[in-house]
């Protein structure tokens, strides 16, 4: 079990982005998170090395038709206590 931490920019507010990302991570039997803030969009999600792998992948072939991903990082950590997948708050700017 790993967990991979994502940060998206471009653009990916305002187009139902979030919602995409849970559908899909729900799909995968992925837990974590999804936030929007400022600069962009983050993501944290735990599953196997290989479903983790192909959400990447698919976050950038399967995007809702309005978004463009300007650039995608992403990096793998240890797993956390995560028992769901769920849509957090946006940041509001400040």
């Amino acid at each position: 079990m790993l967990r991979v931490k994502v940060f998206i920019r471009g653009a990916v507010q305002g187009v139902g982005f979030r919602p995409f990302v849970y559908r899909l991570a729900t799909e995968m039997n992925l837990t974590g998170w999804v936030s929007n803030t400022t600069q962009g969009v983050f993501i944290e999600a735990q599953g196997t090395k290989a479903a983790l792998d192909e959400f990447v992948l698919r976050l950038q072939r399967e995007k809702p038709p309005r978004a463009f991903i300007q650039s995608l990082e992403f990096s793998f950590l240890d797993p956390l206590a995560f028992s769901s997948f769920t849509i957090r708050e946006s940041e509001e700017a400040g």
